[in-house]
């Protein structure tokens, strides 16, 4: 395990930490290989129902570690791509289960759209988002080009990525990239209270529901209707749908399993 992603399990949640803070947690090789496995290891056991993802120190990601890059005996960008960050996205988009990405502080490069990879966007007011690549002669990687423009629109998401301005949280609040902005004292918090409550939800529902998100923009209207017609009938067979009609016609909370 490396030093620079803790992990913890708390209360059915897979906390995961970037942590390089004296590098902004920008990402080396050995850091996004790792941040893979936990990933993984969210993939396989049952006992994580939601992955909370966050960083130390003043920021959440600060992208790629630039001397890296560059160095002789390093990873080419070509290896750090699809190694590195094409995985991440990959893994994260299709984890059947819920993931927050709670923005702490600035979010850059990479960095910023890995925390746009997840289910539930929320950031401290402090916090910050900037799409750095044309700063330093590159393209938006980690799915930028993908998501960016599916959150705010083309117009918004090619002037961000060309000219490299820098978001407020609130700003990014108002143009649709992100769920939520709470105030940093009680940011940390109120962001992991969502991924407990997601990870009391019922888990099945919620991958069959993303899913469908991971398809939206690529099916036509019927193509859609066929896959909701298809999860519906799988989220009926499950545990927790029982549990849940049982428990609104009980009038009590209902307790679900995950399945």
């Amino acid at each position: 395990m490396s030093e620079f992603i803790i992990s913890e399990k708390r209360e059915g949640v897979l906390k995961i930490t970037f942590n390089r803070p004296d590098k902004y947690n920008s990402f080396v090789r050995e850091m996004a290989l790792a941040f893979q496995e936990q990933l993984q290891q969210a993939s396989l056991s049952s006992e994580i129902r939601c992955v909370y993802v966050t960083g130390s120190g003043k920021a959440f990601c600060a992208g790629q570690d630039l001397q890296e890059a560059i160095d002789p005996q390093g990873p080419e960008l070509s290896k750090i791509v699809s190694e590195h960050y094409n995985p991440i996205i990959t893994q994260m988009r299709e984890l059947e289960k819920p993931i927050v990405c709670a923005v702490n502080g600035v979010a850059a490069g990479a960095g910023a759209n890995i925390a746009f990879a997840g289910d539930v966007v929320v950031a401290a007011h402090s916090a910050s988002f900037i799409q750095a690549f044309s700063k330093i002669g590159l393209i938006p990687d980690s799915g930028g080009t993908y998501t960016l423009p599916r959150l705010i629109g083309l117009q918004k998401a090619s002037a961000l990525m060309m000219l490299g301005d820098k978001v407020t949280s609130a700003e990014a609040e108002r143009m649709g990239m992100l769920y939520k902005v709470f105030e940093d004292e009680v940011f940390a918090e109120e962001s992991f209270k969502i991924a407990k409550t997601l990870s009391q939800m019922p888990t099945k529902a919620l991958a069959y529901t993303k899913k469908l998100l991971n398809q939206t923009y690529l099916n036509r209207l019927d193509q859609q209707l066929k896959e909701e017609d298809k999860y519906q009938s799988l989220a009926g067979q499950t545990h927790d749908y029982e549990e849940g009609v049982k428990a609104f016609l009980e009038k009590r909370k209902p307790v679900f399993k995950g399945d």
